[in-house]
């Protein structure tokens, strides 16, 4: 159904040509848009047309013409006048209506389509009929971006700003498939760099903060060559976007291939990471760590495990650090000092880190 608003501008533009009053009414004589300024015509003129056989007619100096959807009537097109111009004029506003209509239910199944495109809905013969029924290209390269707002996809101002945003591209797509975020199905250029990405993620960020004032961050899959793993993209996106939650706080743009480990923590089962957890720390828990101990653990991993350059961002001196690295080491037997003990330290701490996430949503 084309919205009232853009039906009133195309009688407005129509008027602004021919001179000829137009109104649009639905099949109960309701008045929908109109440039009429004495309205003489009745509902049930309108009404008692709809129901007859006529596709149009002239009644008391009005025109009368029947907008069809695929042979169901959906409008009523009044042309105030009964010579042969405005019967002309009345004929030619229906046609225009009628090539709206068409537009906006192609609009329309494109965005069903993409949507449960996404969603792994569609058996894959009707993948590639229903795209090129659409004229939607099948061997287009594409990425799946999620947006997710603190205001969710129900405020239309996202939504909005990122249909401008990508509306001049006509082999991008912005839909929403729940309540929470906005998801742009993007082509991607055969020379497309991964930065090139990154860059799309932080222009999407940058236009919702300074147009929209809308606070967001950005996931986004790998690049697929064919339209049937659209899906594919989708589901990397939405995982890069919970992992970031969990490992990657300060970042509000998170690729999937950027991911690293955080991605294989994500995919355990919890069972498994609680035995590991009690392999790991026998004798004190993590959540037993103090403040100081935390930094310093975090610090030292920055700094890739040098004991100089760490010390020195702690302003303390290098023996201090040394003892503090040794306390930890003879209270979870493992040495920050020796890489295979660190990896599995800092393996322990995201494992712990995933652990606590999964509870928070759990509860």
């Amino acid at each position: 159904m084309i919205s009232n608003q853009v039906l009133q501008s195309t009688i407005d533009s129509l008027k602004g040509i021919t001179r000829v009053d137009i109104a649009i009414a639905d099949i109960d004589g309701k008045i929908l848009s109109s440039t009429f300024s004495d309205e003489q015509y009745t509902e049930s003129m309108v009404s008692s047309f709809a129901d007859s056989q006529a596709d149009s007619q002239a009644v008391g100096g009005y025109q009368f013409f029947k907008i069809f959807d695929e042979h169901q009537l959906e409008y009523v097109l009044i042309a105030k006048g009964d010579t042969d111009d405005v019967y002309m004029v009345g004929k030619l506003a229906s046609f225009q209506i009628q090539t709206l209509l068409v537009a906006y239910k192609e609009k329309f199944d494109k965005d069903n389509f993409i949507k449960n495109l996404l969603l792994d809905n569609l058996l894959l013969v009707d993948i590639y009929n229903r795209a090129k029924k659409l004229h939607i290209d099948i061997g287009v390269k594409r990425v799946v971006y999620i947006i997710e707002t603190d205001k969710g996809s129900n405020d239309s101002g996202a939504l909005d700003a990122l249909k401008t945003l990508f509306a001049t591209k006509t082999k991008d797509f912005v839909t929403a498939v729940d309540e929470k975020n906005v998801i742009v199905v993007k082509e991607v250029k055969p020379n497309e760099s991964a930065e090139e990405l990154y860059h799309v993620g932080e222009t999407i960020l940058d236009m919702l903060e300074t147009e929209a004032m809308i606070h967001a961050r950005v996931s986004f899959g790998t690049v697929v060559n064919e339209i049937k793993d659209v899906s594919k993209s989708y589901k990397e996106a939405k995982m890069a976007l919970e992992v970031g939650k969990i490992f990657y706080e300060d970042r509000n743009i998170i690729a999937y291939n950027r991911l690293g480990i955080g991605r294989l923590i994500y995919q355990l089962p919890l069972p498994l990471c609680k035995m590991f957890i009690k392999e790991i720390f026998t004798t004190i828990s993590p959540d037993e760590f103090d403040e100081e101990t935390l930094t310093t653990i975090n610090k030292f991993f920055e700094n890739n495990l040098n004991v100089s350059e760490t010390s020195r961002q702690l302003y303390i001196h290098r023996n201090t650090l040394v003892y503090r690295l040794d306390k930890l080491q003879r209270s979870t037997g493992l040495d920050l000092r020796v890489f295979d003990d660190a990896i599995t330290f800092k393996i322990a701490l995201m494992v712990v880190k995933y652990m606590k996430y999964m509870e928070s949503i759990d509860y």
